[in-house]
């Protein structure tokens, strides 16, 4: 799931950039926005028989809501990039950052998750994975 999601994120970079392009990048996020909402929407009935599962994320801490406050910044900041700076180069940041701020999420135990030291291997993979997300950066 993890590769198609990656091969997903590429078509995502690509599509989004063109529709920004179109109707404008703030519209593109909104219009993207609402048909994440019925696709998922649909897929909740599917599985649930019921809408139940917003209810019960409403009910929720406001910080566990983080999730779709940083999938809306993706998407803008990919609809802006992607036909700025190019798919790879958008995609290679993209990862990098994530890279990056898993580490130090890890690190810490942010977020309730499970702490993980940071080794030499880590920090090497992450030297090297900036590189080349500066290498993709030069056309």
């Amino acid at each position: 799931m993890s590769a198609v999601a990656g091969l997903a994120g590429a078509v995502q970079v690509s599509v989004m950039g063109r529709l920004g392009e179109r109707i404008g990048s703030v519209e593109a996020l909104a219009f993207s926005a609402v048909v994440m909402t019925v696709v998922t929407g649909a897929a909740l009935i599917a599985v649930r028989q019921s809408f139940d599962g917003y209810g019960a994320a409403v009910r929720e801490p406001a910080w566990l809501w983080l999730g779709g406050v940083m999938g809306a910044i993706i998407v803008f900041t990919i609809t802006i990039a992607g036909p700025r700076i190019g798919i790879l180069a958008t995609s290679s940041l993209l990862i990098a950052g994530q890279f990056c701020a898993g580490t130090v999420i890890d690190r810490f135990g942010w977020f309730g998750v499970s702490r993980v030291d940071v080794s030499w291997q880590r920090v090497l993979g992450l030297v090297l994975l900036a590189a080349g997300a500066a290498l993709a950066l030069r056309r």
